[in-house]
This record gives structure tokens, C-alpha cells and sequence, in this order.
């Protein structure tokens, strides 16, 4: 399949799925594009994803971006899922170790340039495994944050060059919340503790009533993406 092609498929199926359960799109997805992956956090999203693909798919491969710099609550989490639905994530992670970035960029590099940190430790191992499927699984939603309000339940990802699909993209939080109290599913403990989104440890903090639930992640800076999405 040609570019022209898959945009063309993207557009017709964007406007098809659009009121498709998650459920459905995963199903669409998987069997449309059997070379597919998920991006797997741990956040709230993700561990819904993550039980509807065992329930759907459960060979399709879920891979996480090891950051070297995560909580270890989000370590945790990872660990409990593999247990339960008994597979194996895919670990993703950057070329250079935290005590090598450090040489060569300085010291905490996310406080001096945020982005750059991002870089090297996010977007570069993504494009790499990325580059080894043909389309993508996101629990990005549209009332997360400004920069995802026109996301589509499929669309084509230039910046990575292949199909993206985003099942939940339509949900709330309290949709979000619903299905994991509903079906049992294993979260992040954070959650519970004022994280209602959850990154690198050093770029994380509490959000308190009344914030924007982004507003923990890099705290003092006008970032409000790692760069994985557009």
C-alpha cells in the first residue's frame, strides 16, 4: 500500500470509526494491519488498552519507552500487568545511559533544555521501533490538552510515517475510570495520589484540585508535550 493509498484509507476509515466502540477499532485495526503495536505508559489510558487487547489481540506487541527515569510505582505497574495477563513488554530505550547524557550534556538535562532531554530518551527510541511496524495503537484523548482536541480515531502519523489509531480518543476521564473499576483492571497507584498524568519522575508533580490535569508535567516550562505526539 502506497502512501496515496493509505490517506486515502485513513480519511474514509476516520469518518467510518468515528462512532466505533474502542473495542470495534481495535478489532478493524489488528486484523487490517497484523504488523501493529501499541505504545504502552502505564497511564490510566494505557492499562485500559492493554486489557482490551488481551481480551481482542493478545499477540499483537505492546512496547514501553524505558526512560531510565521513571517512578518506580510506574515499574511496578508494568510488572503486576505482565503478570496477570502473562506477556512480555517490548522495552524500548535510548542510545545513551542517564550517567553518558549527563557526560555529554551536562546535569539534569531536563531542567537546562526539556526538550532535548525528551529527544533522546523518548522520541528517538520511538522512531527506531516505529519504524519496524506498519501503524501504531495511542490512549491519547481529545480533552487531555489543547494539542489533542482534533486527534482522530485514525489518522496517518507523517511525523512517524505509518497509521495511528487512537480508540479512546473520544472518552473522558470518568469514561477512562469507569472501565478500570469495571473490569478490574491494575493501575498506577500514583493515580490515587494526585498524578492523574504520569511521565518521568523528574518531570512530574502533583496536581492539585482545581489544576489542569497536565499541569504536573513539566512544571515551570511552557513544554506540554514530549514530542511523541503532533
Amino acid at each position: 500500500m502506497n502512501l496515496f493509498e493509505k490517506e486515502a484509507l485513513v480519511e474514509q476509515k476516520a469518518v467510518e470509526l468515528e462512532s466505533a466502540s474502542p473495542e470495534a477499532i481495535l478489532e478493524w485495526a489488528v486484523t487490517t494491519f497484523p504488523n501493529m503495536t501499541f505504545a504502552c505508559s502505564f497511564g490510566a489510558e494505557d492499562v485500559v488498552l492493554v486489557d482490551m487487547l488481551q481480551r481482542i489481540s493478545p499477540k499483537t506487541d505492546i512496547f514501553y519507552l524505558d526512560t531510565d527515569f521513571h517512578f518506580s510505582e510506574t515499574y511496578a505497574t508494568r510488572d503486576r500487568l505482565a503478570e496477570r495477563y502473562n506477556l512480555e513488554f517490548v522495552r524500548a530505550f535510548p542510545k545513551l545511559t542517564p550517567v553518558e547524557q549527563a557526560e555529554k550534556y551536562g546535569e539534569e538535562l531536563w531542567k537546562s533544555a526539556p526538550n532535548e532531554c525528551c529527544n533522546i530518551r523518548k522520541v528517538e527510541p520511538l522512531t527506531e521501533i516505529l519504524g519496524k511496524y506498519d501503524a501504531w495503537i495511542t490512549g491519547i484523548r481529545r480533552d487531555q490538552a489543547p494539542t489533542r482536541a482534533n486527534a482522530k480515531k485514525i489518522e496517518y502519523d507523517y511525523k512517524f510515517g505509518l497509521i495511528k489509531f487512537n480508540p479512546i480518543a473520544h472518552w473522558t476521564s470518568e469514561d477512562v475510570w469507569n472501565y478500570i473499576r469495571a473490569n478490574d483492571v491494575i493501575y498506577n497507584p500514583l493515580h490515587d495520589q494526585h498524578y492523574p498524568s504520569i511521565g518521568c519522575s523528574y518531570c512530574t508533580r502533583q496536581v492539585m484540585p482545581g489544576e489542569d490535569p497536565r499541569a504536573g508535567r513539566w512544571s515551570g516550562h511552557e513544554k506540554t508535550e514530549c514530542g511523541l505526539h503532533k
